[in-house]
C-alpha cells in the first residue's frame, strides 16, 4: 500500500546500534529501571510477555497489579517467571519515583480503577517516561502526555484513542498535537508499523502474519518500555518495532507461522540485543 507522506526512513538493524549501551562500570539499575502496572484476574499472560521481552534489557523490572485477587495472580505468574520484583499499592509511588519508564496497561482490563490508576500515575510523576498500551489506551487522558508518553495502538485502538482512521499522516498529526511519540501497530492493515513524534516518521516491515497470536503486541509494549528507559521514546520505538518483527521473521523461517508470543518473547530476549 503506497503512503501518503514521506518518510524519515525503513527501520532497519542501523537503530539498533543507536541505542545506550552499558558502560563497563555499571551497577545493578544503572541500566535502566521498569515499573510495569498490569494484569487481571482475567488477563494474567499480557504482562508477563512484557516482562519477559524486557528482562534483557532492563536491570530491574518491578510489576504490580490492580487486581482484586492479586495474590492469586502473583502466584500463577511466579510459577512462569522470577524477572519482577511485586510492588504493593502502599510502595508504588515510591517504585514509580525510582523507575526510568513506567509501562502501564497490559491485560489490566478497562474499569473504572484502571482509568485512576493510570490518570492518577500520569498526573503525580510528570518527570517520568511512560509506555501504554491496551487497556490504558482507552482510559488514558491525552492531556497528561506532554511529551513524555509513547502509545503503542493497533489501528482499532488508534481510532479509538484519536477519534480518526488510523493512517500514517494520522499518526504524525497527532502525535505532534499531544505531544506524545506514536507506535502505530500497522503491519495489517498500511503494510507497516508506523511511528512518529509530531516531526519524523518512520516505518517498519519486519514481521509477519505469526504476529497476530495474542500477546505479541505485549511483547512489542515491554521490550519499547525497557529500552525507553535509557533512550529517547522515539528511537525506542523504532528500535523495539524493528527487533520485535525481526524475532518474528527469525522465528518464521524455522517454524513457519506456527509460534506464539511465548516464542516470541524467549527470541527477543535472547537473541535480540
Amino acid at each position: 500500500m503506497p503512503f501518503p507522506i514521506p518518510f524519515v526512513e525503513v527501520v532497519s538493524a542501523v537503530w539498533t546500534k543507536r541505542l545506550v549501551r552499558p558502560r563497563p562500570s555499571s551497577r545493578k539499575g544503572d541500566n535502566g529501571v521498569l515499573l510495569v502496572i498490569g494484569g487481571s484476574e482475567k488477563y494474567h499472560g499480557a504482562p508477563l510477555y512484557a516482562i519477559e521481552a524486557a528482562s534483557s534489557f532492563a536491570d530491574l523490572i518491578f510489576f504490580h497489579s490492580p487486581a482484586k485477587e492479586h495474590r492469586a495472580l502473583l502466584f500463577g505468574m511466579r510459577k512462569k517467571s522470577r524477572e519482577f520484583i511485586w510492588t504493593d499499592a502502599a510502595d508504588l509511588d515510591a517504585t514509580a519515583k525510582r523507575a526510568d519508564c513506567i509501562l502501564m496497561g497490559n491485560g489490566m482490563g478497562v474499569s473504572p480503577r484502571t482509568k485512576t490508576i493510570v490518570n492518577g500515575m500520569l498526573r503525580r510523576h510528570k518527570n517520568k517516561k511512560f509506555v501504554l498500551d491496551a487497556d490504558a489506551l482507552k482510559v488514558a487522558d491525552k492531556r497528561l502526555f506532554a511529551g513524555r508518553v509513547m502509545v503503542t495502538p493497533h489501528a482499532g485502538e488508534f481510532s479509538a484513542l484519536f477519534g480518526k482512521p488510523a493512517s500514517a499522516e494520522e499518526a504524525k498529526k497527532q502525535a505532534a498535537k499531544w505531544k506524545c511519540v506514536v507506535l502505530l501497530k500497522g503491519k495489517a492493515d498500511l503494510g507497516a508499523d508506523i511511528i512518529s513524534d509530531g516531526k519524523r516518521i518512520a516505518k517498519n516491515t519486519a514481521g509477519n502474519a505469526g504476529m497476530t497470536k495474542g500477546g505479541t503486541g505485549d511483547v512489542l509494549a515491554g521490550l519499547a518500555a525497557a529500552l525507553a528507559c535509557k533512550n529517547s521514546l522515539f528511537l525506542s520505538a523504532c528500535a523495539a518495532a524493528y527487533l520485535n518483527g525481526a524475532a518474528g521473521d527469525r522465528l518464521f523461517k524455522r517454524f513457519g507461522f506456527r509460534y506464539n508470543a511465548s516464542d516470541l518473547a524467549k527470541e527477543v530476549a535472547c537473541r535480540g540485543r
